[in-house]
């Protein structure tokens, strides 16, 4: 299984790294695990002009990936508990992980996903997101695997 999580970020706060690397560690135990960070000029120009044009510049990087099955994490997104987060990681050979940049996903974008969820009503920063992303994609991972973890 391969599991990609796509970010679109700068540079985060490396305290938060650690907790995400050492979660990245753990679930490269069950799957080959990836961390895509993107952020380039045209994102970071968008980003100034305005929220319509930032969201459209995450998904002109972002589509090139939508290969396998695509989950975008949206704050509008279906509430999901963990176990049914883990029926994710059933036959799935190949999952992409898409966060929003800070104004969210277009609509368009949204629509090439296979699966829309939230990981809480509250809004997160990218860096927290994340982290809590990876302890998930673990857990579920876990629960498929009967490892002790998620009890």
């Amino acid at each position: 299984m391969q599991i990609k999580i796509f970010t679109i970020e700068k540079s985060s706060d490396k305290s938060i790294e650690l907790l995400s690397h050492e979660y990245l560690k753990m679930i490269s135990k069950f799957a080959k695990i990836e961390e895509i960070k993107i952020f380039n000029k045209q994102i970071a120009a968008a980003q100034s002009i305005g929220e319509v044009e930032a969201r459209a510049s995450y998904t002109k990087a972002y589509e090139p990936y939508l290969k396998g099955f695509n989950v975008a994490l949206d704050v509008n997104g279906a509430l999901v508990d963990s176990f049914e987060f883990s029926h994710f990681f059933d036959d799935e050979v190949s999952i992409n992980f898409f966060i929003g940049g800070a104004f969210g996903f277009e609509e368009a974008f949204l629509k090439k996903t296979q699966r829309i969820i939230s990981l809480s009503r509250l809004t997160y920063a990218h860096k927290i997101a994340k982290v809590v992303l990876c302890e998930q994609i673990y857990r579920g991972l876990c629960i498929k695997s009967n490892h002790p973890y998620h009890k």
